[in-house]
């Protein structure tokens, strides 16, 4: 089997590529730069010189096209584009053309195509918003509250529609907040994690954050990667909700990251609304049911496991190989 995965060196995207390799598919994947880009990630797993790499920009019809000729693939991951929803309100419109535009692109060699190609998105639980009480399933309504979920929200039903459409076997993977140590420190779970260790080791900071009364479901991104695999491995495609199940604040995430040192956290951290959002989602709950009875999955690792392994930085395990 042959896969090609469009954002390899993305936190999600590196540990996919280290699942498939293990399960002993040849490996392709896109960065818009393969010349430039560090490949950081991919270093860090000590995976990329397995790795067939070629450079694709999403929104180009033709860098899309080429890379599909150059790698031919059986299964196609698209896990790239802008990630950050606090980034999104700043680029709008580059949120919106690298999500949109990178889906639509690869829908659309697919079907020109004719290859029989089974493709996996990453839309997100960004899409449904606030979910209140209730915890979203597949058929809870979306309510998208940014540039970035507004993005994946269109994307998701793209994606749908193709399927519908065209035949296309073609899956959503609405993934909660799933963290590792290869995110970048601009997302707050790993903010959190590396001022907490640096203020340990006496750095004297301060940590700044928005709400704290948020309410997320944080899951392992290692073993999140196993579900995309699944996904394109049934019969016949569908949608899931990928989660824990279980939500909590972003102040019970902050309490736990400094008392692994010890810390009080309310000793080292100021609330300031210069962090705040336009628009920010108070609760996000999820109910991962059907993709523990169709795929037979569900989440090993919970909050306090993140970050016990975000704070050793262990980069693995990946799935359940």
């Amino acid at each position: 089997m042959r896969a090609l995965i469009c954002g390899v060196n993305g936190q999600d995207g590196s540990y996919l590529a280290q699942l498939l390799l293990a399960k002993g598919y040849e490996v392709w994947g896109t960065s818009r730069d393969v010349q430039t880009s560090p490949l950081a990630n991919l270093k860090a797993l000590g995976i990329e010189p397995q790795l067939h790499l070629v450079s694709m920009a999403p929104n180009d019809f033709r860098s899309v096209l080429n890379a599909f000729d150059r790698s031919d693939p059986d299964e196609v991951y698209y896990l790239c584009a802008q990630s950050s929803v606090g980034l999104s309100f700043e680029q709008p419109a580059e949120t919106l053309d690298s999500i949109v535009m990178g889906v639509l692109n690869l829908l659309e060699v697919i079907r020109l195509r004719k290859k029989s190609v089974r493709f996996y998105h990453a839309s997100s639980s960004e899409c449904f918003g606030d979910t209140g009480e209730q915890p979203a399933d597949e058929s809870f309504p979306f309510r998208p509250r940014s540039p970035y979920a507004v993005a994946k929200a269109s994307a998701h039903w793209l994606v749908s529609n193709y399927r519908e459409s065209y035949g296309l076997f073609a899956c959503n993977g609405i993934l909660f907040n799933h963290e590792s140590p290869l995110r970048p420190e601009r997302f707050v779970t790993r903010k959190i994690i590396q001022f907490a260790g640096r203020i340990a080791a006496g750095s004297g900071e301060r940590l700044k954050l928005g709400r704290l009364d948020i309410c997320r479901d944080w899951g392992w991104a290692p073993e999140y990667v196993d579900v995309m695999w699944r996904m394109l491995q049934i019969d016949a495609p569908d949608d899931f909700v990928v989660a824990t199940g279980e939500s909590h604040t972003l102040q019970d995430f902050v309490a736990a990251a400094f008392a692994r040192h010890d810390l009080d956290w309310a000793e080292h951290v100021e609330v300031s609304a210069e962090l705040f959002r336009p628009t920010d989602l108070l609760r996000s709950l999820a109910n991962p049911q059907r993709v523990g009875q169709r795929l037979g999955w569900t989440a090993n690792y919970r909050m306090a496991d993140v970050i016990r392994l975000m704070n050793d930085g262990v980069p693995g395990p990946v799935g359940r190989c």
